[in-house]
């Protein structure tokens, strides 16, 4: 039997952007922020990010927009 591989969960911009709720614009400003988590990784010239660590952000700097453990997008 083959193990399972466990996903992991990524996030461009535009997932940030959409899931802030912010302007392309004012989502950069956030992502170029020293606070904010590094990419982890970077695809076809892109950056994207670990979604845990974007949601982790999120909860400690916009904690109105957190979503609870299991719930959609965690």
């Amino acid at each position: 039997m083959t193990p399972r591989r466990r996903l992991v969960r990524l996030m461009g911009t535009g997932e940030i952007r959409a899931r802030l709720g912010y302007s392309r614009q004012w989502t950069q400003r956030i992502i170029d922020r020293d606070d904010f988590p590094a990419p982890g990784y970077v695809l076809g010239g892109r950056r994207v990010w670990l979604a845990s660590e974007v949601e982790g952000w999120i909860r400690k700097h916009r904690p109105d927009l957190a979503k609870e453990p299991g719930e959609e997008g965690e």
